[in-house]
């Protein structure tokens, strides 16, 4: 089981249900609609899906919710993951940011934005930290505004 960070974080659910990168076994991925779940005396449940790029009969080894904020195909519902969901404000100080590709740069911003801290956490005092590409980013979160607080090369 996981804790979810977009779902609240508090409540543990399957890993199967969820679309944490924790998973046991190094699969494709493919999205897919799924049109009924049949439950077969022999097979189990069997899962009819249109849309995939496989092969007739492949075994499904793993599932995932769709999630709109990750996946984009219009027209889908996401069912039980819809969160409200806001994007911070990022601020970076301009001397932290000479040593990054102005690419590199932008997807960091974009990143920190989805607000990466666990959805239960909301102490502006506390120092929260990821890797980036190679960087460690150290932040804190006030409000809606994320301040970046170190970037070092890793």
């Amino acid at each position: 089981t996981v804790r979810p960070p977009r779902l609240g974080g508090n409540v543990r659910m399957g890993v199967f249900a969820t679309r944490a990168p924790f998973r046991p076994n190094p699969i494709g991925l493919s999205a897919v609609r799924l049109e009924k779940v049949e439950l077969h005396p022999l097979d189990g449940p069997v899962l009819h899906l249109s849309g995939v790029d496989l092969v007739d009969g492949t075994p499904i080894l793993d599932i995932k919710p769709y999630v709109p904020l990750a996946d984009c195909i219009p027209g889908a519902s996401e069912g039980f993951t819809a969160v409200p969901y806001e994007r911070l404000d990022v601020e970076i100080p301009d001397s932290f940011g000479s040593s990054m590709s102005p690419e590199e740069r932008v997807a960091l911003e974009d990143t920190l934005s989805l607000d990466p801290r666990p959805q239960y956490q909301d102490d502006p005092e506390r120092v929260y930290g990821l890797l980036f590409s190679g960087w460690e980013v150290k932040f804190r979160v006030e409000e809606k505004r994320l301040r970046v607080l170190s970037l070092e090369r890793r």
